[in-house]
């Protein structure tokens, strides 16, 4: 088979291998690889129709529902197909990716004497240890858990400090993932408004009183979706209002290394200048490397910080040693800065690219802040009157957003971003996914030919 398909003997041991797998051969030593007879079988049918009554249970008895919208997330999560530029991305193109950097790691990682044993429930001190010296302030390694990502880390969270039925205060707009984990609790989203200076802490302090709520969860640094920037103002008076409320703040801290090349010194997680235990903070080193590489840090100071490290060990156990070996190879290495560099002046690149397009073709959709860090644009569509308003109010979103398909583009509507009813039509635009500056031209090209077709 090696001299007939001019292929080499491990391709051909993988072919077999795959083929035995699957059963269509079956393998005799010293006798050969032989062709099985298909049996052939008739799968019965079932009836799963009953799982309809045991699914309604929980709301026939006044219950918690358990049902879970994940279609805010599966649109930064599903890939579009292949001839669809892709404006919806949550994550770096693989061109952005520290591939080499990766697997050099994990090659060094899968060495390491124990690295495929049992690591700490807590995570590797060492890792640990790294991750408080980048949140900064006086957060110590005994105050860090490692968990399986960002999203596990917020769903650690949420189950920790809210219980099913209480309400927790979010950013309008925010991220759908987060929605998605409060209402899978069992929790009540409850909206409260962000500008281009972050959240307003008059509108926060109101919230906390009228509702009674105990957790707050925010983004202070390029928040998802508008990019704002929680200003130095109004920094200190996040931390006192929840402190007042008995509140805890959970600080997603998401994409602090997706910094663009002109944004300047960044200020400092909330966690570094929080003493109270107010803050519970997550970063993950995921947006900056790999969908795949799901390292993040749980940080906590308190009573509140045994919670979470008992829900994630319920929950998951640990996150594998493995991992964690690699992420200390990786950000220990050289590479990793070299690779944080090249990946801010490419993001700058690509937004200002984005932007340039934008105003050229789309001159109607407003750009109320160019962010300074992340991977997308948070886009206002028009409200005027006549003919703009019945194709681009809030309602328009999903006209728009089908056009963009046929046309070849995939975007994001803004309403899985509001937790109660939007104040406008929004579209979030990302540049991160996209394979370069080439094909965000054509995809602003192609946006421009479904806003001509909803008009």
């Amino acid at each position: 088979m090696v001299e007939q398909y001019r292929v080499s003997p491990v391709t051909v041991s993988r072919a077999l291998a795959q083929l035995s797998a699957e059963g269509l051969v079956v393998t005799r030593p010293g006798a050969g690889v032989f062709r099985t007879v298909p049996r052939a079988t008739v799968a019965p049918v079932g009836d799963t129709s009953w799982q309809e009554v045991a699914l309604s249970a929980d709301a026939a008895a006044d219950l918690v529902p358990r049902s879970v919208d994940a279609s805010g997330v599966l649109v930064s999560l599903t890939e579009p197909p292949p001839e669809v530029i892709e404006f919806t991305g949550g994550y770096l193109h693989p061109s952005l990716q520290p591939e080499q950097a990766l697997a050099a790691a994990l090659s060094r990682a899968a060495r390491r004497p124990g690295a495929w044993g049992r690591p700490p429930m807590e995570g590797l001190t060492e890792l640990r240890s790294w991750f408080a010296r980048s949140i900064g302030g006086s957060v110590t390694a005994a105050e860090v858990l490692i968990a399986a990502g960002g999203q596990s880390a917020l769903t650690i969270a949420l189950r920790a400090l809210a219980s099913p039925g209480a309400p927790v205060l979010v950013e309008s707009p925010t991220y759908p993932g987060m929605l998605a984990i409060a209402r899978a609790a069992g929790l009540r989203p409850v909206p409260v408004p962000v500008d281009r200076d972050g959240v307003k802490p008059e509108l926060l302090a109101d919230a906390f009183r009228a509702t009674g709520a105990r957790v707050f969860v925010c983004q202070p640094l390029f928040q998802n979706p508008t990019g704002a920037v929680l200003a130095p103002e109004r920094r200190g008076e996040v931390l006192r209002i929840a402190r007042e409320a008995g509140a805890f703040v959970v600080e997603d801290d998401f994409v602090r290394r997706l910094v663009h090349a002109d944004a300047g010194e960044l200020p400092r997680p909330l966690a570094a200048e929080d003493a109270d235990g107010v803050v519970v903070h997550v970063c993950s080193l995921t947006k900056a490397t790999s969908p795949s590489f799901r390292v993040c840090a749980l940080a906590a100071r308190g009573p509140v910080l045994e919670r979470l490290r008992a829900i994630q060990v319920v929950d998951t156990f640990f996150v594998p040693r493995p991992l964690q070996e690699a992420a200390l190879e990786l950000v220990g290495s050289a590479a990793w800065p070299r690779h944080l560099r090249a990946i801010s002046a490419d993001l700058k690149t690509r937004r200002d690219a984005m932007t340039t397009a934008l105003g050229l073709r789309l001159p109607e959709l407003a750009l109320p802040h160019v962010p300074s860090g992340g991977y997308h644009l948070w886009l206002r569509l028009p409200d005027g009157s006549g003919s703009t308003s019945q194709a681009f109010g809030s309602g328009g979103e999903a006209a728009l957003t089908a056009a963009a398909l046929r046309a070849g583009v995939a975007i994001t509507p803004g309403r899985p971003y509001f937790s109660a009813e939007p104040p406008a039509g929004h579209v979030r635009l990302s540049f991160a996914a996209v394979a370069g500056v080439g094909e965000i031209a054509e995809g602003v090209r192609r946006l421009r030919g479904a806003a001509d077709e909803v008009l």
